[in-house]
């Protein structure tokens, strides 16, 4: 097992550590062991991050884009040589088997090499005028953006946040999550050491309520980038418009998933389980919500539940683990109040609905059937290791429950009919959308919500657009 790295900010190139600062404990989820003690930043600290992203977008900004591609290419490289590494730490602060951390950490290199292609990508266009005068639309860094990662996934998330500015020629101060804050520190710190300006990547802790207020509320940060719930997000939102800040905001989800009776019973649960107890639900395209067509609806339901019960709980690093802790010791409790909630209404428990243990954030993987709609945990984003089966008669009453809510993030749906799954991709109310597949993210594609679940995208070329403003430039030959 790696050791735990000190903590630090790390602001202007420059590893500020915990003298003189308050300090808040990092615990291990698997243990409640204090494992770290991470520094907030104070005021003064805030502002010199903020007068070092004014001068590090300039840096950045006049840097020649293949000079930027190289870089970022070269912060992948690096990401992948210290993947290993970078695992241990993200399983020691945040719990999942160590295999998905790597995988996780692997992903980020892909994401970064992706944007590192992106900085030659950036294409403007000629308009047609009459002789003697011309039009062209140019594209332009937004500015210093702040962004804000949340814990679940803390190497890649952090990616995210800084993949997107760096590639568009955009200083980032980034603010990873408190309780899973070594990961995303490694993550810029390879992009540091690859070459990108220490004033153009910063990474700064703190309570996140006083952060946010701070960055966003200077002049300095052109642009906001959150991912996070929907409240938090509102939030945000309301304090970006205030000085009529760009946004991108990838907010909370209830991924429906709808099962029709054309499929493969057992094969749709090979593949839905373990995507559904992934990272312990802690997801947020996570399929939560199943639909299942009345014909299958016992099979399925049966099905899920058994291979529910055989999943591997445990700490992250032992090698037979399949499912980790929870990430905080609020989550067992959120996820323990909802599901006696949905069991108060009518719910059966037929999997799970207890923790384990006495130490560490552990909760059985849980599976309820014939959930009452007005439950909690069928309208609020349980986040955690639960699933909900409800039988449904047919195609129309199955659309009707995947767009009830407000969110729109991420919606799965299995079926052989190749016309369905064209109607599917038009109706269902999502940002992302899996047909016959789990995964709903790749490096190249657009990552984001609808609705309450949030506007703007990451990843692909909208993700380094969304970092972009657009100018056009009128001339007279």
């Amino acid at each position: 097992m790696t050791d735990y790295p000190s903590l630090h900010l790390l602001i202007g190139g420059d590893k500020l550590g915990t003298d003189g600062r308050e300090t808040r404990d990092v615990i291990d989820p698997a243990t409640e062991e204090v494992i770290g003690h991470l520094p907030c930043a104070s005021k003064e600290d805030l502002d010199r991050a903020l007068d070092h992203a004014a001068k590090g977008f300039r840096i950045w900004r006049d840097t020649p884009a293949d000079k930027r591609a190289a870089i970022l290419r070269k912060g992948a490289e690096l990401i992948r040589e210290r993947a290993d590494d970078i695992a241990q730490i993200l399983t020691r602060e945040q719990g999942k088997p160590v295999a998905e951390a790597k995988g996780e950490t692997l992903y980020a290199a892909n994401l970064i090499e992706f944007y590192a292609g992106e900085c030659q990508r950036i294409y403007g266009r000629t308009l047609v005028r009459p002789d003697g005068q011309s039009a062209r639309v140019e594209y332009e860094p937004v500015g210093p953006v702040a962004a804000f990662a949340p814990w679940n996934f803390p190497s890649l998330n952090v990616a995210r946040k800084i993949g997107g500015p760096l590639a568009a020629g955009c200083s980032v101060i980034v603010k990873p999550d408190e309780e899973t804050p070594a990961a995303g520190l490694a993550i810029c710190q390879a992009m540091i050491d690859a070459g990108v300006p220490g004033e153009a990547c910063q990474v700064v802790f703190g309570v996140p309520d006083d952060i946010s207020r701070h960055l966003l509320g200077s002049p300095v940060i052109k642009k906001l980038s959150f991912t996070g719930s929907t409240a938090v997000g509102k939030h945000l939102a309301a304090l970006a418009a205030q000085d009529l800040k760009k946004a991108t905001m990838e907010l909370g989800g209830h991924g429906p998933v709808l099962v029709f009776d054309d499929m493969d019973v057992d094969h749709v649960l090979d593949k839905m389980v373990p995507t559904k107890f992934r990272n312990a639900g802690q997801v947020c395209v996570s399929p939560t919500r199943f639909i299942v067509q009345d014909s299958i609806y016992e099979q399925f339901r049966d099905g899920f539940a058994a291979r529910a019960k055989a999943i591997e709980v445990g700490n992250g690093f032992d090698q037979d683990t399949q499912m980790g802790p929870m990430a905080n010791a609020r989550r067992p409790d959120a996820i323990e109040a909802m599901i006696a909630d949905a069991r108060d209404k009518g719910a059966k428990v037929l999997a799970g609905g207890e923790r384990i243990g006495n130490q560490g954030f552990f909760y059985a993987p849980s599976v309820l059937a014939d959930v009452p709609v007005e439950a909690e945990i069928m309208n609020e984003e349980p986040f955690g290791p639960v699933a909900m089966i409800n039988r449904y008669d047919g195609e129309a009453a199955m659309l009707e429950e995947a767009n009830r809510l407000q969110y729109g993030l991420a919606a799965y749906a299995w079926t052989n009919d190749k016309a369905r799954r064209q109607r599917l991709a038009r109706e269902i109310e999502a940002g992302m959308v899996a047909l016959n597949h789990t995964a709903v993210s790749a490096v190249d594609a657009p990552f984001g919500g609808v609705k309450w679940s949030g506007y703007g995208s990451e990843d692909g070329h909208e993700g380094v657009m969304a970092c972009m403003v657009p100018k056009t430039i009128h001339e007279t030959l």
